[in-house]
């Protein structure tokens, strides 16, 4: 009895263990290659939450109207590697976001670059997910 009782626990905490790997996504499987985006806004918030990072930017269209995109970025230890502190993008700041649109067509893109102002660019994605992304590299050819 108790031989059968730690096996079904074990097998419970092993397939609870495996739920966060099985929620993590390939790029092909969220974001279209074949619909690049650059959206000029400005930062709402950044979360720094696991498995990517997310970027939260208004958008004024043509019209004047304003839109809430959501940017997928790295992960936060990839970023943290990069030199990004949670400081480096503060609500309020200027950006263009060049990256690729979500397959549902919603206000969601997964990043690849930001671009400030003062012409400097921070490469925000995941190389292995990025269509542009050099092989093997974090840099863009």
């Amino acid at each position: 009895m108790k031989q059968t009782f730690a096996a079904v626990l074990a097998a419970g905490l092993l397939f609870l263990a495996t739920v966060p790997a099985r929620a993590h996504h390939a790029f092909a499987a969220e974001f279209d290659a074949d619909k690049p985006v650059k959206l000029k806004g400005t930062v709402v918030k950044m979360e720094w939450i696991n498995p990517h990072a997310w970027i939260h930017i208004n958008v004024t269209g043509d019209d004047g109207k304003v839109t809430e995109w959501m940017i997928e970025a790295a992960a936060p230890n990839s970023l943290l590697r990069r030199g990004w502190t949670k400081n480096s993008l503060p609500a309020g700041t200027a950006i263009l976001v060049e990256g690729f649109q979500a397959k549902d067509a919603s206000n969601r893109a997964n990043g690849s670059v930001i671009t400030f102002t003062d012409g400097r660019k921070l490469f925000i994605g995941s190389p292995a997910n990025d269509p542009g992304a050099a092989p093997g590299t974090t840099e863009k050819q």
